[in-house]
């Protein structure tokens, strides 16, 4: 067979019965067998479905896409994606650092090519010194270090966390900004939630009224986390509710009515304009050349303007908590809420703002009052303590040591 023929998706035959089965499309085994091979593959689907089984749907979402990628290069690039040499892998690295990828995420294309070779029980290309050496490269070319979203801190870029007034662009004034419209009432529960707890996207839409308990302080409440990224194995954990945040989750709930199920949902708005009240008309003033209606003989009232709301029964999608953040920003400034950013600080902000921004905040505060280490990764659920003293970085650099005598010096 020749090195760059196409093989037909049911060359890759699963062991079990011996021929194709037509796959639903969130089937990891969908991915698999529509890739690009060089040989009649078989596909063993108890592993596969032990793997899904295993993962989160998060992980099994991100192989999907990092396999259909590669598939896709190796299809335009006429090469073949199974079983992969160790210089096709190289190849693509290469490409897609040339398209702009960082090696944090090479790193994971990488490691998502590997998986898809153990789990079909073919060898493993990723290991070879080729494609060592080559990311190496990359490395050196690029550098490490990852773009860090932009923090979104309660008091904003203040030293005492405690005492300085806010400014620039602080929570507090997010918070207060928001409207009492059911909107509004949303878009608070979900910022001070997600700052209060720092929990992902993806763990932040997946809070429901249930999860919520009391507390030894009667105004605040905990939040049981039933799962996080840290927590493969699905312990769960706690996180605390201040009373501010309840006292905005309570006004959301008692407003929509939500009792149970997803916390935060869609909000869709419906705008009516108001009309204007029509004096009917006389029916001999109905030319025979329009449509004959005797509607057109009656009165109509003014109607006023009006706004309907449509809540939505699932929750938010964890792609919309980045979105909703900015917008909450952007409405802030055009109210005043921000006064020291100009037009042009709020669209440098903004490119910088995720969904992750409430979570570095919270890092970055805890660290300014004072807590340590094992405190911050306890709070926000770190296996490790690498990325929480990352995203203390710019913080430690001014209140650090050097930081302290520079701004005692004249």
């Amino acid at each position: 067979m020749e090195p760059d023929a196409a093989i037909p998706a049911n060359a890759l035959i699963p062991a079990e019965t011996g021929v194709a089965r037509p796959a639903a499309p969130d089937d990891l085994a969908w991915a698999v067998v529509n890739m690009r091979a060089g040989e009649a593959i078989v596909v063993n689907e108890a592993l596969l479905a032990a793997y899904q089984a295993a993962s989160s749907p998060h992980s099994i979402r991100a192989l999907k896409s990092d396999l259909e990628a590669f598939d896709l290069w190796c299809r335009r690039a006429k090469r073949i994606a199974l079983p992969a040499t160790p210089e096709v892998v190289a190849d693509y690295l290469d490409a897609r650092a040339g398209q702009g990828s960082r090696p944090a995420s090479l790193a994971r294309y990488k490691a998502s090519i590997a998986k898809i070779h153990q789990l079909l029980e073919l060898k493993d290309p990723t290991p070879s010194a080729l494609v060592k050496l080559r990311l190496a490269a990359i490395r050196r070319e690029k550098g490490t270090a990852q773009k860090q979203a932009r923090p979104l801190r309660f008091k904003g870029p203040v030293r005492d966390v405690e005492r300085d007034r806010p400014r620039g662009l602080n929570i507090r004034a997010l918070l207060e900004s928001c409207g009492d419209d059911l909107p509004g009432l949303r878009d608070r529960a979900l910022l001070s939630a997600a700052y209060d707890t720092g929990l992902r996207a993806s763990e932040l839409v997946a809070v429901a009224v249930e999860h919520i308990e009391e507390a030894i302080d009667p105004e605040a409440r905990l939040l049981k986390i039933l799962r996080h990224k840290g927590d493969q194995d699905g312990e769960g954990a706690t996180a605390y509710l201040s009373p501010r945040t309840v006292a905005a989750i309570a006004a959301w709930t008692d407003a929509t009515e939500i009792a149970a199920g997803p916390l935060f949902r869609r909000v869709q708005v419906r705008r009516y304009k108001a009309r204007a009240a029509v004096k009917g008309r006389r029916i001999d003033s109905i030319s025979s050349r329009e449509t004959w209606d005797l509607r057109k003989t009656l009165s109509k009232p003014a109607v006023p303007a009006r706004v309907e709301y449509d809540i939505g029964t699932t929750a938010l999608h964890p792609g919309s908590i980045g979105t909703i953040f900015r917008a909450i920003i952007r409405r802030a400034f055009d109210l005043g809420a921000l006064p020291d950013l100009t037009a042009e600080d709020l669209a440098r902000l903004l490119k910088g703002i995720s969904a992750h921004s409430t979570r570095i905040g919270l890092n970055q505060d805890l660290f300014a009052s004072g807590e340590d280490l094992a405190g911050i990764m306890d709070a926000l659920r770190w296996k490790s303590p690498r990325m929480p003293l990352a995203y203390n970085r710019n913080l430690a650099a001014e209140q650090g040591a050097a930081g302290r005598l520079m701004s005692k010096l004249e």
